[in-house]
């Protein structure tokens, strides 16, 4: 992403901060009050130095006392005050933040999260949003605060001795080269820290999702070092970046080093010859001091800045991405009818998918997709429910084309059961309810009692509202399976789609699943992919495809009588050989 940094704080200020304004401005009346405060204790030390311990003035001892103790409450009272308004406002802008980043990402094409692993994403969402919490409420502070400070520092230093300021703030104009520098070497070192973090959430996602795998191959000593590759490379990256950062109040401190020895010693000898007072040096002196504090917090935001803002690069880089799949202008209406793909297309990228494709699955029937790996089975279901487009050819529902029709309702029209739909570490009946959000208890009962749910929940302490544990670890694969089928059954879709749903159950649970998804597709128009053929005999139509052609279709009687690939992979299979068409 190119676009200046300037441009994206614009576009952070005004979409994620500039709601808060009125915490803001409060916030800066009391930072005006806390940087000014180091300006007043800075002016008091004069009185304090001339009239109370040189000239001896008791009188003066009271009032300098008092004041000097009221700058330090009320710099505590507006101090308190502040930050608790800024990091308010800060960690208001980083939920927001996160919030507009996942319904944008739930927005995008299923392309796009193809392309994009889940740990990178997640380190998108959060990782980056948190580091830019600095941005919106440290640095504000800061910048606020500090700037204050130094303006006011700034002022009785000059009101002490204009040509004693200048000898302090001499080596200033110095830092210009070496802290542009820094700052591109920053912004270049902490992005790819965050890249390095975002692969190392790609690698905890995968060896946490993949943990059965591991232990059973025993790769538990290799993803170990895998991992430790990984984190050394962001450590260095990580390292690299703080090594800038810590640069920029170094190079304050040099130039405070300077400052402090030519007033010293040009100075000293003014005090000497009584054309200065102690007091007169001494507040000069502590507002020198002073100064080169907030200096150095001032020169490490910029650091902290640049860090920033290589997250905030990442973030708009999300949030410039945009959706190709979308309902059109004037969408036109769905209607009940027959599922046509008529001569479609489709490849990802170079890769052709689909070549040709055309078949028919008649309303109210169930149409078999067979074929091997490979051969564009689940990409049918892609193409139907719109996760993408055909590059040509055109899919219809009752006659009506998908690309023509609104995208939610068609979406609602369709019922998908996979090899392992998603489960959500919620209960049961909360799983189930995601077929129709607005469904009620009994509904949901009604669809755990069909799908056979109910026959194990019954058994469970909390029976529905049993937790299912991470994507359903807390139940078995059978299990998991009927409750996505009472899902599908609670959705009441007129499009079934059945993704090889019985493939890694066992017989006891194929069975029941199996009655379950014969009660689920009655009267629907149903495809189901599957590489059991026993399971699909009775079919109203098996369309055989391989490398995104329909070879062959017909019923199952039909096409063993043709004696085709069907015929022949069904002999094969009857014999116990496992294989491909």
């Amino acid at each position: 992403m190119n676009e200046p940094k300037t441009n994206l704080l614009i576009r952070l200020w005004r979409d994620h901060v500039v709601q808060f304004w009125p915490l803001l401005v409060v916030a800066f009346l009391l930072m005006v009050i806390e940087g000014g405060s180091l300006g007043a204790i800075s002016y008091l030390i004069q009185p304090l130095f001339d009239e109370v311990f040189v000239a001896g003035d008791a009188g003066a001892v009271t009032w300098v006392a008092m004041a000097i103790s009221g700058v330090f409450i009320l710099r505590a009272i507006s101090g308190f005050g502040q930050r608790v308004l800024i990091v308010t406002v800060g960690l208001r802008v980083t939920t927001n933040l996160q919030s507009r980043l996942l319904a944008h990402l739930l927005g995008l094409d299923a392309r796009y999260f193809q392309d994009n692993a889940p740990g990178a994403l997640i380190e998108r969402v959060r990782g980056d949003t948190l580091a830019l919490q600095g941005l919106a409420s440290a640095t504000l502070m800061t910048l606020g605060r500090d700037t204050i400070s130094v303006i006011s520092l700034l002022a009785v230093m000059i009101w002490s001795d204009w040509q004693w300021a200048l000898l302090a703030l001499a080596g200033v104009p110095l830092l210009i080269f070496p802290l542009t520098f820094l700052q591109k070497l920053i912004r270049k070192t902490t992005r790819a820290a965050r890249e390095a973090a975002s692969r190392l959430s790609t690698q905890l996602d995968e060896i946490f999702h993949g943990i059965v795998s591991i232990k059973v191959n025993r790769l538990e000593r290799h993803e170990a070092n895998r991992f430790d590759r990984e984190v050394n490379g962001f450590l260095a990256a990580q390292l690299r970046a703080e090594r800038g950062k810590a640069a920029n109040p170094a190079l304050i401190d040099i130039i405070a080093a300077i400052g402090f020895m030519a007033v010293l010693i040009y100075g000293g000898h003014q005090i000497m010859s009584g054309d200065k007072t102690v007091g007169q040096f001494m507040s000069f002196f502590t507002a020198l001091a002073l100064v080169f504090d907030p200096l150095r917090r001032l020169s490490a935001l910029a650091g902290n800045v640049q860090a920033a803002m290589a997250s905030l690069d990442r973030l708009y880089e999300v949030l410039e991405a945009r959706p190709t799949i979308l309902t059109p202008a004037a969408p036109k209406p769905l209607a009940a009818g027959d599922v046509v793909f008529d001569a479609v297309d489709f490849a990802y990228g170079d890769t052709p998918v689909l070549q040709g494709l055309s078949f028919t699955a008649a309303e109210g029937k169930t149409t078999a997709l067979v074929g091997p790996s490979g051969a564009g089975k689940s990409t049918v279901f892609a193409l139907l429910s719109r996760l993408v487009d055909p590059v040509s050819g055109q899919i219809t529902l009752g006659g009506t084309t998908t690309t023509d029709a609104d995208l939610e309702r068609l979406r609602d029209s369709i019922a998908l059961v996979g090899q392992a739909e998603a489960l959500f570490d919620e209960t049961i009946a909360q799983n189930i309810r995601l077929g129709r959000l607005d469904a009620s208890d009994e509904d949901v009962r009604a669809a755990a009692d069909a799908a056979s749910v109910l026959d194990f929940a019954k058994t469970l302490p909390l029976g529905l509202d049993t937790p299912v544990g991470p994507r359903g670890s807390g139940l078995s694969g059978g299990q998991r399976q009927r409750v996505t089928i009472a899902r599908a059954m609670l959705r009441d879709a007129p499009i079934l789609l059945l993704d090889e749903p019985t493939s890694a159950l066992d017989a006891q649970s194929e069975k029941l699943v199996g009655e379950a998804l014969s009660r689920l597709s009655k009267g629907r128009t149903t495809l189901v992919i599957a590489h059991r053929l026993s399971t699909i005999r009775d079919a109203d139509l098996i369309v055989v495809m391989d490398k995104g052609r329909v070879v062959e279709q017909g019923t199952h009687e039909a096409l063993m009588q043709a004696g085709g690939a069907y015929a022949r992979l069904h002999q094969l299979q009857s014999a116990g050989v496992t294989t491909s068409l």
